[in-house]
């Protein structure tokens, strides 16, 4: 081992040492000013320093500037040298890195990251270590070998947190947190798939045991106060496989010719009481993650797949929202409140799909009656209006097929498919969206439905949506005018919301079209909680929260109590108490959303293992100064082609036109363009997919040799896009590094989105 360690301190060819990286301070450099940020590292060791609410702004570090600091770690930054725009012979395509980010130095780590690092245990008679395979932890961690927890072995994957780092030694000291398991194994990857992100996959005893303390019994008590609707049909529509279903639908036909509908969700709230030890834990997960092949749930599971869940032909208790409703989906009246139910009903999308699509007359199955079957084709209808509404009002359609992996019993992924969504799902989608207006606007607005708010409303939680950023949208237009499109609008946020759709639309079908919706989604803003409500831009919405699924969204549970409160007559609560929570839960949510698409990426790469060899069309969803990635037909599995492979030319990465060009030959490659691939190597260890170009002849409808770049020389004339990776993920129904050497920072890629749990 000590080998090893000696190759790492410095031998030739391998990683430096900490004496040689930190030790010796070059001449100072005038410092621009001061920041604060997080460290994002790469696996050379230098980084990216990324400061909150600038993500466009970040500050780059050589690795013998960082005094020690690690991925995640949060740092103080001296800036040495501020950015510098692209020149002219740049923008030509002459030189790959013509627009330099700000420089600088960490002076201070302020604190020490709490997520751990994940790697194989290396242990040499009463030495061991944790070597690293991650691609933002160049260095392995030293750990003390009378710490080593019972049951650790060599070569198990173990998750361990950085202590220190003593200025002399090779690598940083630190402790094992969790023995995770042998490699390989479908548990031991998915657990370290958590671990990354210090997402926890089991609940404490204590937790455990609070929850099954709660009564599952129905009592006068509990029913004091609440309206009764077991008498009116009520039934679920979710996934096959769900276990929580946390909101059911109740349909009644009026004298007046008009509906009563009831969006009645989970009472979570009822059962979780504010400080408890089930509710903090709750509080700190703050959502359930979405794994490919488990979910890792907020509540234990006494309370989300039993004494909550809506499950048919049990009372329950809801919260619901109930409204009057005309047949043309106008909104007469709307009451709140705490209910019981009694689900008639459990249908899965497909289920109810093919009621819809017999127009009620469909299934023949006499345990659905007559009754049920007109109110989902009825519902359906209304849903449909208020779809067409909500996008004539300035909602953004964003369209990009959602890949689904579907595993064995053993966690195998054996089939990559699209997961298609039909009116059921909009059905659902829409009374939910309906429900979660209702009660922001009710709060917003202090009861009125004039849509108007009021400047003295109480505290509350929303889910908010900015509109995009201008200058993006502007570079978008540029973008797309190379393509024969136009999209320039100007005006308010609305007006830019309709040329976007209008855009979407005429470029479908085309192989520009995913380009376009990758390119778009970057330009908008992140969605997030606040207690400052500034409206839900995607979804043209002047007011909006999340009340639909408290049993696997902590903010929802918020909303709950917050609502009770005010239908109580309570005063205001306290505005930075929530904002503070607001805060923790859309930093959960977002590591949620991280974990989750690593376990697609994992499962989609070990899906590709026995397809070494193996010929696809694609296209081109990414771009980097190392190569292009590429989405092949019909899966959407990603993977890059290093230019270093392409032999044909020597290529570069023109950032300023966004594109890759051959020095010899002029031949270009755009997002979008149509490739043919072959795969190159699947490696499960570094999570990397590589393919090699087959055919290297592109198919966006110009001649590729530099001719049909959009000018008379070949040569596009439009201004660089810079895009902010950026989600709207409530369009509902469910930074690595730029120069790693294992995967650069992509520059436009895809985004995943995921069904119901995203509204």
């Amino acid at each position: 081992m000590q080998k090893r360690r000696n190759r790492q301190g410095g031998e030739k060819g391998g990683r430096k040492s900490r004496d040689k990286k930190f030790g010796s301070r070059q001449k100072s450099k005038r410092v621009l000013e001061e920041v604060t940020g997080k460290v994002q590292m790469t696996r050379d060791g230098y980084v990216f320093v990324i400061i909150e609410g600038e993500p466009d702004n970040d500050v780059f570090v050589k690795a013998s500037k960082t005094r020690g600091a690690l991925n995640g770690d949060t740092v103080r930054c001296a800036v040495t040298s501020e950015r510098k725009e692209a020149s002219s012979d740049a923008a030509k395509g002459g030189r790959k890195d013509a627009a330099r980010r700000r420089e600088g130095e960490i002076i201070e780590i302020v604190e020490r990251s709490h997520k751990p690092f994940v790697g194989v245990l290396h242990i040499v008679g009463r030495q061991a270590w944790v070597l690293m395979q991650s691609r933002n932890m160049p260095y392995d961690i030293c750990i003390d070998f009378d710490t080593l927890p019972e049951g650790a072995k060599r070569g198990m994957k173990v998750a361990a947190l950085v202590d220190g780092w003593d200025k002399g030694e090779p690598t940083p000291k630190g402790h094992i947190v969790d023995v995770l398991g042998m490699p390989g194994e479908n548990d031991t990857e998915m657990h370290a798939i958590l671990a990354e992100y210090a997402l926890p996959y089991r609940f404490e005893p204590e937790v455990e045991n609070a929850a099954d303390q709660i009564s599952d019994q129905i009592t006068e008590k509990d029913l004091k106060g609440r309206r009764d609707f077991r008498n009116t049909l009520t039934f679920t529509i979710d996934p096959t496989d769900a276990k929580d279903f946390d909101d059911a639908l109740s349909f009644k036909k009026l004298d007046n010719g008009n509906y009563e509908i009831g969006v009645h969700i989970a009472d979570v709230s009822y059962y979780v009481l504010p400080g408890t030890i089930v509710d903090k834990e709750a509080q700190e997960r703050g959502t359930s993650v979405y794994l490919v092949d488990r979910t890792v749930p907020m509540l234990p599971e006494k309370l989300c797949n039993k004494l909550c869940s809506l499950r048919p032909h049990e009372d329950k208790l809801t919260f619901s929202v109930v409204v009057e409703m005309t047949p043309r989906g106008k909104i007469e009246s709307r009451w709140f409140g705490r209910t019981v139910i009694c689900s008639d009903y459990r249908f899965d999308y497909d289920g109810a799909q093919q009621i819809i699509e017999s127009d009620g007359k469909e299934p023949a199955d006499p345990a659905i009656g007559q009754d049920v079957r007109e109110a989902i084709v009825t519902l359906n209808k209304l849903a449909l209006t208020l779809r067409k509404r909500r996008f004539a009002s300035g909602a953004i359609s964003f369209e990009r097929p959602e890949m689904k992996v579907e595993v064995d019993a053993t966690g195998k992924p054996i089939r990559v498919y699209e997961k298609i969504t039909k009116e059921a799902n909009w059905l659902i989608e829409e009374f939910m969206l309906l429900a979660n207006r209702s009660v922001a606007e009710f709060i917003a607005t202090s009861g009125r439905m004039d849509g108007k708010a009021d400047k003295k409303a109480k505290t509350f939680v929303y889910r908010v949506h900015g509109e995009p950023n201008t200058e993006k949208i502007a570079n978008l237009g540029q973008f797309v005018s190379n393509f024969g499109f136009k999209f320039g609008p100007s005006g308010n946020g609305r007006e830019i919301a309709k040329s976007l759709n209008t855009l979407l639309a005429e470029a479908k079908g085309t192989p520009e079209c995913d380009a376009f919706q990758m390119i778009a989604l970057r330009s908008m803003a992140k969605a997030i909680y606040t207690t400052d409500n500034i409206g839900h831009y995607g979804l043209a919405f002047k007011f909006y929260t999340h009340f639909t699924s408290p049993i696997r969204r902590y903010p929802d549970t918020m909303v709950h109590r917050l609502l009770a409160l005010y239908l109580d007559n309570a005063e205001s609560q306290n505005k930075e108490y929530y904002e503070a929570q607001c805060q923790h839960a859309s930093e959960r949510e977002q590591i949620a959303a991280n974990a989750e698409r690593d376990s697609i990426k994992y499962k989609m790469i070990e899906f590709m293992q026995d397809k070494i060899g193996n010929e696809y069309e694609g296209s081109i969803s990414g771009l980097t100064e190392w190569g292009m990635y590429v989405e092949i037909k019909p899966t959407m599995i990603e993977g890059m082609v290093a230019l270093r492979d392409v032999k044909s030319d020597f290529f570069e990465f023109d950032e300023q036109n966004y594109l890759i060009r051959g020095r010899r030959t002029g031949k270009v490659f755009r997002l979008g363009d149509a490739v043919k691939i072959r795969v190159k190597a699947a490696n499960l260890e570094q999570r990397l997919l590589d393919y090699e170009l087959v055919d290297t002849t592109t198919d966006n409808g110009s001649s590729n040799d530099g001719s049909g770049s959009g000018s008379a020389d070949g040569k596009a004339k439009k201004k660089p896009f810079y895009a902010a990776v950026a989600h709207t993920d409530d369009q509902p129904k469910r930074k690595s590094s730029n120069k790693d050497k294992g995967r650069p920072r992509k520059k436009y890629g895809p985004r995943s989105s995921s069904g119901k749990k995203g509204r």
